[in-house]
C-alpha cells in the first residue's frame, strides 16, 4: 500500500515514551523521512542535549529547540521526534498546528522510568531523586500534551511494531494528514 504524507508529524511526549523509536518505524512503514529534533540540535551545535543543558542552561536550549522546530516544520513533510519539553510551548505548539500535526504518545509514569531509569543523558533528571522528578514533569506536562491533534496509548505492554500501527491508524483518522493510496 502506498501513502502520501501531507503534513510533517510531531511525535510529542515524555522522555521514554518511544517517539524516537516509534517515529522512526513510522517513517520506515509510511515511506517518508524521519527527522529527530534533538540530534538536529546536537549536529548545530556540535554538542549533545545535556552539553548545551550544562554549559548553556535550560532557556538557551529551549530558544535553540523552538528555532530549529520551525526550520523543520518548513521542511518537506516527515516523521519528526521532537524532544519532552518542546509541546510545553505555546509558540511550539501552534507552529506545529500550523505546519502540521502532533501526536501524543501517551506512556504511564511507571514505564516511562523503567525505559530512563538507568539512562544518564536525561539532564533534567541529574537531581536527587529522578524518579519524583520524572513524574512532576509528567504531572506538569500531561496537560499540554492533551492538546496533540491525536493520542496514542504507548504503554508497558506496547511494542514498537504494535504501537507503529496504532500511530498510522490514527494518523489515516487525519485524511488532512495521512491518506492511503
Amino acid at each position: 500500500m502506498g501513502w502520501h504524507l501531507k503534513k510533517t508529524v510531531a511525535m510529542v511526549g515524555m522522555m521514554g515514551a518511544g517517539k524516537t523509536a516509534v517515529g522512526r518505524a513510522v517513517a520506515q512503514r509510511l515511506g517518508v523521512p524521519f527527522l529527530d529534533s534533538d540530534a538536529e540540535i546536537e549536529a548545530a551545535a556540535n554538542m549533545t542535549v545535556a552539553e548545551i543543558f550544562a554549559r548553556d542552561g535550560e532557556a538557551f536550549f529551549r530558544a535553540k529547540e523552538a528555532q530549529v522546530l520551525r526550520r523543520l516544520l518548513a521542511d518537506r513533510p516527515c516523521i519528526l521526534s521532537t524532544g519532552g519539553g518542546v509541546f510545553m510551548s505555546a509558540e511550539n505548539r501552534a507552529a506545529i498546528r500550523d505546519r502540521g500535526a502532533a501526536v501524543w504518545l501517551k506512556v504511564d509514569a511507571g514505564t516511562l522510568w523503567a525505559r530512563v531509569r538507568n539512562k544518564d543523558t536525561r539532564p533534567l533528571l541529574q537531581t536527587a531523586d529522578p524518579q519524583a522528578t520524572l513524574a512532576r514533569l509528567l504531572a506538569e506536562r500531561e496537560p499540554a500534551y492533551a492538546r496533540a491533534d491525536l493520542m496514542v496509548e504507548a504503554g508497558p505492554d506496547c511494542a514498537i511494531e504494535e504501537t507503529t500501527g496504532r500511530v498510522v491508524e490514527a494518523l489515516l483518522s487525519r485524511p488532512d494528514v495521512l491518506e492511503a493510496r
